[in-house]
């Protein structure tokens, strides 16, 4: 009789025939010999429905050659897909082409096409952003891209010691692969990851971060770590995105207009809304979602300010109320006694020409707060002014004014590039994606991005250089979407097309998160989902994101520069441009001096050899000469001073000015600009007045003198003009010419005094049709 072993667990005994443990760890043994060596498994094994997680023929395998991060992941993509890990490395191989499959990156490769795959399938819950489980492996993906292998893990300094990780039982079997919960709690909390890592595995669940914003996204998130993310800090940003639910309950809520139990709402911007008080003022249309509302606490409201008169006298032209966000208008609702006005509606969808921009008011119309958007379009006459009142910053403002300017040109590449229905969904559905998780930043972290490091994709685009690049890299991504297939470059499987094809992944990824923007739309929830991200691949549109990221450093360091030059008050800055433009002040000093005649043998020479140079035809020569001189300046600058800075201009500051003296330089140089406006003004009348004959004689005159210029411009060359026009007003102080000069000078003034103005009349805006509106 063969010896029996009784081993204890719980409660009971289980009886194990020491003949068959042994064989079982031989063959173990024996098995991780071979990496990646796999043999066909039968289609009942791999692809039933009916293979419990436990079974055998999917239990997780441990891979020698990975490390104990990559173990781990791949050990539970297996258990998740219900696929054994045999199984995953046969259709790796069958399914992608052999550039990815390379010696040196074979390990991360193979983790990527196991995380991809996992995502798909973890992402068409509904609720998953809320799974703890989903939030754990996501990070310990990015934790084994950066260390898929054994060789990668040892040079990792940061990693523990594998006995950190692999702990052996008596018989010499790692524990570590025993279940998926130990799987899970075993990988090191103290771990970070890097930017790379999380731009890769992030953007496939178009939830949690899009291609475009992937590496402002991380930005934000370790601002104050070191840019290493923490699994913590990537916990509650998950926690943050997850409150989308407020705006599913709203959109749900105008989807079935009340034939529902209405429950108590998520917060929106840190305020507590009842749902009662959402009452419809509104009818959304089909497929149109609410984004963001805000001004529904007393201590947050929202003012309406009509044209920028709405100020004491005219009280109907300033509201309080109520201001909603949909992906395709704005909707604001004024509060009336107790209830809420009927709303009105701001486009953004249709081409109006809607202007969205940040504005200043005050009181009295004085322009004093940084904390109102303005909309302006051609369907409405004046333009709209939405003031977002705090104490101190403009942070709803802005936050405000990004996400309908993201809405807007969402609209206007939509329109731009005439896509089709999809295509168009598609679009809107990656805008909304970035306002969530805008939205989820700003209330987790306070963080409010800068122009460049927005994380709302179409704003980013319109900012960042070469962003026109990324928009046309997209829209020819976008026209994937109706081509069938695999979007490979190889062979592969049928079954392998029939999964790997171009999905609208925004559109469905909005879908299982609950919001439907096209009821008629037939997704597959069921297929294969592939998006912007392809196993051991760079998507077009990284590339031209890291072309236009790669100029925005620049770009970003020169305007630090004009930041720092900056300086303030009127006499400072005359100080400076003085400075700036001393070699063209002192040459048109000299020329002035020429001019005035004070040593009449220098100006005489320089009158013959202006007058030689411009009838030879020199002029272009000498400005061709000023042109190589600076060129050939530049260029030894270049080569001579490498790596030396730039020494520092030098300015006398003007004698200092208290606040009163700087007030009233302002006022006077106001006053001055305003006469020279009022002078211009009437020399354009006084013209007017001559074009239409308001004087006969003058306007006589005039038009001899005209015919009179016809011919000369006709029969007299180019070059004697110029001469002509060169010695007017050089040789008027001529001792010769002093005397007549002054007097035809005055007898033009005068006539041009005794021309009367053109009238004009100004015309008040009707008040009537103001308040009709």
């Amino acid at each position: 009789m063969e010896d029996r072993s009784i081993m204890e667990a719980g409660d009971g005994a289980v009886v194990v025939k020491k003949g068959v443990l042994e064989n079982f760890m031989l063959n173990q043994q024996n098995s991780l010999k071979f990496l990646f060596q796999r043999k066909r498994k039968s289609p009942s094994l791999s692809h039933s429905p009916s293979n419990d997680e436990d079974s055998p023929a999917i239990s997780p395998k441990h891979i020698p050659q990975l490390s104990a991060v990559a173990n781990s992941v791949v050990a539970r993509c297996s258990k998740i897909l219900k696929i054994s890990t045999e199984e995953l490395q046969h259709r790796y191989d069958i399914e992608l082409p052999e550039s990815v499959k390379q010696l040196l990156t074979y390990a991360r490769h193979f983790v990527e096409f196991c995380s991809f795959q996992t995502l798909t399938v973890m992402s068409r819950t509904p609720d998953y952003l809320s799974d703890p489980d989903f939030r754990r492996l996501t990070f310990d993906m990015m934790l084994a891209w950066e260390t898929p292998s054994v060789e990668c893990e040892s040079d990792n300094k940061e990693s523990p010691s594998s006995s950190n990780h692999e702990e052996e039982d008596e018989d010499g079997l790692s524990i570590f692969y025993s279940s998926s919960t130990n799987m899970a709690v075993q990988v090191g909390d103290n771990k970070t990851v890097g930017p790379e890592a999380f731009a890769r595995i992030a953007p496939v669940c178009a939830a949690v971060a899009d291609l475009i914003t992937v590496h402002n996204l991380f930005e934000a998130l370790t601002s104050s770590s070191g840019s290493r993310l923490h699994f913590l800090i990537y916990e509650k940003y998950l926690r943050s995105l997850d409150k989308y639910e407020y705006l599913l309950d709203l959109y749900q809520f105008y989807q079935l207009q009340f034939h529902r139990v209405i429950k108590a709402a998520k917060s929106v911007s840190g305020s507590s809304i009842s749902r009662l008080q959402l009452a419809a003022n509104f009818q959304l249309a089909e497929g149109e979602i609410i984004l963001n509302v805000d001004g529904s606490v007393p201590t947050q409201p929202v003012l309406q300010h009509i044209g920028m008169s709405a100020w004491p006298g005219k009280s109907l032209f300033l509201k309080v109320g109520r201001l909603s966000l949909t992906n395709n208008a704005l909707y604001f609702e004024s509060l009336g006694v107790g209830l809420y006005d009927k709303a009105v509606r701001y486009d953004l969808a249709t081409d109006m020409k809607q202007v969205i921009k940040p504005e200043l008011t005050g009181p009295l119309g004085a322009r004093i707060f940084d904390k109102a958007v303005m909309y302006k379009s051609t369907a409405i006459e004046e333009p709209v002014y939405f003031e977002f009142p705090e104490f101190k910053g403009n942070s709803r403002r802005d936050y405000w004014l990004d996400i309908c300017l993201e809405i807007l040109r969402a609209h206007m590449f939509i329109r731009k590039n005439n896509f089709n229905e999809t295509q168009r969904l598609e679009v809107i559905a990656r805008a909304m994606l970035g306002i969530f998780r805008y939205r989820a930043v700003r209330e987790g972290f306070h963080i409010f991005s800068s122009q460049y490091k927005t994380l709302l994709a179409f704003n980013l685009a319109e900012s960042l250089p070469r962003g026109d690049e990324i928009l046309e890299t997209l829209s020819s991504r976008l026209t994937l979407l109706n081509v069938g297939g695999a979007q490979h470059d190889m062979a592969v499987s049928p079954h392998a097309k029939q999964k790997l094809k171009q999905s609208p992944v925004a559109i469905l990824t909005l879908s299982q998160l609950g919001f439907v923007l096209k009821t008629e739309t037939n997704l597959d929830l069921e297929a294969m989902v592939i998006g912007d991200i392809c196993v051991g691949k760079t998507n077009p549109l990284e590339i031209a994101v890291k072309k236009s990221v790669s100029d925005t450093g620049r770009v970003e360091a020169a305007q630090a520069t004009v930041d720092q030059v900056k300086v303030e008050g009127i006499d400072t800055n005359v100080a400076v441009m003085q400075e700036l433009l001393f070699p063209i002040i002192k040459i048109a000093n000299y020329v002035q001096l020429r001019a005035s005649w004070e040593d009449q043998f220098k100006s005489t020479v320089f009158m013959v050899l202006t007058c030689i140079a411009i009838s030879r035809g020199w002029i272009s020569y000498m400005l061709a000469a000023t042109s190589v001189y600076l060129a050939v300046l530049m260029l030894w600058r270049r080569y001579f001073n490498k790596g030396k800075p730039l020494e520092a201009l030098k300015i006398t500051l003007p004698p200092t000015k208290n606040a009163v003296e700087q007030l009233l330089t302002l006022q006077e140089a106001i006053t001055k600009v305003e006469a020279l406006i009022q002078d211009g003004n009437i020399v354009l009348l006084k013209l007017r007045a001559l074009l239409f004959a308001v004087l006969p004689q003058a306007t006589d005159r005039v038009a001899l003198l005209l015919v009179f210029m016809a011919v000369v411009f006709v029969f007299l060359p180019l070059r004697y003009l110029i001469i002509l026009v060169f010695l007017e007003p050089y040789t008027r102080e001529m001792p010769y010419r002093k005397e007549s000069s002054d007097k035809w000078l005055r007898r033009i003034r005068e006539w041009w005094f005794r021309i009367p103005a053109a009238p004009v009349q100004l015309v008040k805006l009707d008040e009537k049709k103001k308040k009709k509106r």
